[in-house]
């Protein structure tokens, strides 16, 4: 029993080390979809805005403040974003969003959601109307827009105004919250003598180079369709492939680590949503709403919202009750736990304004676990203390009976039911560990709310690796792979105690890979965010206490 439960033991650990690599470098497959039958309107769009897409794309590229002075703009700015929305064609092209800095740098720059075309990597958004009647002209990227109010706030939303010359007259009015909600209201005066029909439509559309992807969490193409969360790889859309889907309201969209843009369809608005490659590491999200009859005489409308900012957690789930916005917290990866992580950063986050600094949030997190599971790690350090205790007998034992193993195996169990040892019992909290460990790997990876938050000392950013490795403080040239910081090494060496205080195996094979598991995990850590080694460590050392308490307790050295 005690060479099974070693065996179990040691499943775990490599259970722990196979899902870390899996995740790295196999990630998770988008879900399996089935295209849907594309109406005239559809290719329509894609033809039209592909085409804007590789005509935007010069030989060498433009600096974004060249490209920004070549038109005339509105400016967008709250507390949160700044930018401008280009008039011709009514282009959202420019956002900054102030609150984030690119780099630790104190002179750092705000972090770029949209650039303009012509730049080295746009990404921007368009709305508008399209027609399957060819003579119809409506609105494009190169529409001359007349604009009432030239400043885009919470208090001030500007109206946009064009008449087709043909009887029509498009007019859009643009508002934005106080974060980074746009609302974008259409609608079309018919005075052309007949009745007419138009499709709403909406794409956000960006260069992204795989290479800067990453594996962590999802960063891709992103959305909700008929309530089916939709997560599709760049990979997964090479060479001109296109993934697209009927539904009734929903969002799609880009989503980055830490940053996200989608248009947000109304729940009772139909329409069909497509993903795809429109050119070299180009991608578009896109959709075309139900057609919109418009008699003559009369107007036609249409509204549609855009989210274009930081993955602010606590702010989605606002805007999810705000506007019923079907599942908008997944834009967040919370990964497999889902029902953990997202509470987890809650509670984190909670500690963090109580305490006012995110590392000492996470160690009293750590704490608070660790008094959570306390009666159950305490039945498995007393089942370990009392195996450690009854050690030589059970080499006694092994010296009587080497020969005979099922000898020997009738009388270790005899000797666990007398001393009433459960060797499994030692398994228990490992197995709860894992969910709870792999929970709070995903909270400090996806929330933004950790990302450059400092510690204390050298660790400035908890969500990034420990910077302190050996190759600074020895300023020796070490190998990438070996090149770990000071909280990993003390991580490693909190974990060699602990597991000094457990039972041997009395397998020297399994003695030997186990004693090799700090030194394996310390380099494996070595290069996960700093916070998540900072909690490994102050849990393994919260244990070593309460195991040697235990220990002293029965009597064991």
């Amino acid at each position: 029993m005690k060479e099974e439960m070693k065996g179990i033991y040691w499943a775990v650990i490599l259970s722990i080390a196979v899902i870390f690599a899996t995740n790295y470098f196999f990630p998770r497959k988008p879900a399996v979809t089935q295209s849907v039958p594309e109406a005239p309107v559809v290719e329509n769009l894609s033809a039209k805005e592909e085409a804007q897409t590789t005509d935007s794309l010069p030989e060498t590229p433009l600096e974004i403040s060249e490209v920004i002075g070549q038109d005339a703009r509105i400016k967008i700015e709250n507390a949160a974003v700044s930018g401008s929305i280009r008039i011709k064609g009514a282009r959202f092209d420019e956002l900054l969003l102030n609150k984030y800095k690119q780099t630790l740098e104190e002179d750092s720059a705000d972090v770029e959601l949209f650039a303009p075309a012509k730049t080295a990597s746009p990404y921007y958004a368009e709305f508008g109307w399209l027609s399957q009647d060819g003579s119809i002209r409506t609105p494009n990227a190169d529409t001359l827009w007349t604009v009432k109010g030239r400043e885009l706030t919470p208090q001030t939303p500007v109206t946009l105004e064009w008449n087709n010359g043909q009887g029509l007259t498009f007019i859009r009015r643009i508002s934005l919250d106080d974060n980074y909600m746009f609302s974008i209201e259409q609608s079309v005066e018919n005075n052309t003598g007949r009745n007419i029909t138009l499709y709403p439509y909406g794409l956000i559309s960006r260069i992204h180079n795989q290479e800067t992807a990453s594996s962590v969490v999802h960063e891709g193409l992103i959305g909700v369709v008929d309530n089916n969360l939709k997560e599709i790889k760049y990979k997964d859309l090479e060479d001109g492939k296109k993934e697209d889907f009927k539904t009734t309201g929903g969002w799609a969209g880009f989503s980055d680590r830490y940053w996200f843009s989608a248009f947000v369809m109304n729940n009772a608005q139909k329409g069909t949503v497509k993903f795809s490659n429109t050119g070299k590491d180009t991608y578009q999200a896109d959709y075309v709403g139900a057609p919109v009859n418009i008699a003559s005489g009369s107007v036609g409308t249409n509204t549609v919202k855009m989210f274009a900012g930081a993955k602010e957690i606590k702010l989605l789930d606002n805007y999810t009750k705000q506007f019923n916005i079907p599942k908008f917290d997944l834009a967040v990866d919370f990964g497999w736990y889902y029902f953990l992580t997202k509470p987890f950063f809650y509670i984190l986050d909670f500690l963090y304004n109580f305490i006012g600094n995110m590392g000492w949030a996470i160690l009293l997190f750590a704490a608070l676990l660790r008094f959570l599971m306390f009666p159950i790690a305490n039945k498995s350090y007393e089942s370990m203390s009392k195996m450690k205790k009854v050690q030589p007998r059970i080499k006694e034992l092994q010296e009587r009976y080497g020969d005979d193993k099922m000898k020997l195996q009738q009388e270790t169990l005899e000797l666990y039911r007398r001393e009433k040892i459960n060797p499994a019992a030692g398994c228990l909290p490992m197995l709860i560990q894992i969910p709870v460990f792999f929970s709070l790997y995903k909270v400090l990876n996806i929330s933004i709310e950790i990302r450059h938050a400092p510690f204390i000392g050298w660790i400035k950013d908890l969500s990034a690796p420990d910077p302190l490795t050996l190759s600074v403080w020895t300023h020796l040239p070490i190998p990438g792979l070996l090149d770990i910081g000071v909280w990993p090494i003390l991580m490693g060496l909190t974990m060699w105690i602990q597991q000094k205080l457990n039972p041997a195996p009395t397998n020297k094979d399994q003695a030997r890979m186990f004693a090799m598991m700090p030194i394996i995990f310390t380099f494996m850590l070595g290069h996960f965010a700093s916070g998540l080694v900072i909690y490994w460590t102050l849990s393994n050392i919260l244990s070593i206490i309460q195991q040697k308490a235990i220990m002293k307790k029965n009597g064991v050295k």
